[in-house]
């Protein structure tokens, strides 16, 4: 096991384990969010590539299309 930190908060996961796999875990699907991995924007075709290690930081929004008024 290991620990990342996302949105600020201590999360423990899978050693090996992937952006996609952490995104899985708390419901989220990858292509509903935006991702930063230490600091990096990550692209979203990666998430399934990258993988996390003890210590690493995500921020994780989740996308929204909005209408409205043009």
């Amino acid at each position: 096991m290991a620990t990342i930190f996302a949105n600020g908060k201590a999360r423990e996961i899978a050693d090996g384990a992937t952006i996609a796999d952490f995104l899985r875990t708390i419901g989220w699907k990858p292509e509903w969010v935006v991702v930063e991995l230490n600091g990096e924007p990550v692209d979203r075709s990666r998430l399934g590539d990258r993988r996390l290690a003890e210590g690493d930081r995500l921020e994780v929004v989740r996308a929204v299309a909005g209408g409205g008024d043009a």
